[in-house]
């Protein structure tokens, strides 16, 4: 994971989705362990209460859970449940929008599909 200090995302942020993405990847499979808030805090020179608020997103999203005394742990079904939440927000961010503009200059949903799989095969 990496974090850019100069990006206006903040930081939180950062750490939340880096952490998505190493379980979308198999890095954390469900039922491992992810790293704690001083592991994230001493990696990334970052002060604890902003990693703690970062893993708090997920636990909220109940994507990890805490073991007390133990750490945090990848929740079972996470990678399902995050899955479809990243392909919530691709529809939202990209697919409405370009609905949308296909509209506008009269495209067809085939003109759409032949246009994608154009891109896929480049």
């Amino acid at each position: 994971m990496k974090l850019d200090f100069e990006s206006s995302k903040p930081i939180f942020l950062q750490i939340a989705e880096g952490i998505e993405d190493a379980i979308l990847s198999g890095a954390f499979p469900e039922g491992q362990q992810i790293p704690s808030i001083t592991e994230l805090s001493a990696s990334y020179k970052i002060n604890p209460a902003t990693a703690l608020k970062g893993i708090n997103l997920l636990v909220d999203e109940d994507i990890v859970y805490k073991k007390r005394g133990v750490g945090m742990f990848v929740n079972n079904g996470a990678t399902e449940k995050l899955q479809q939440i990243r392909r919530d927000q691709f529809y939202d961010s990209y697919i409405a929008s370009l609905v949308e503009e296909a509209k506008r200059l009269g495209l067809t949903a085939e003109d759409i599909k032949n246009m994608i799989e154009r891109g896929f095969n480049k």
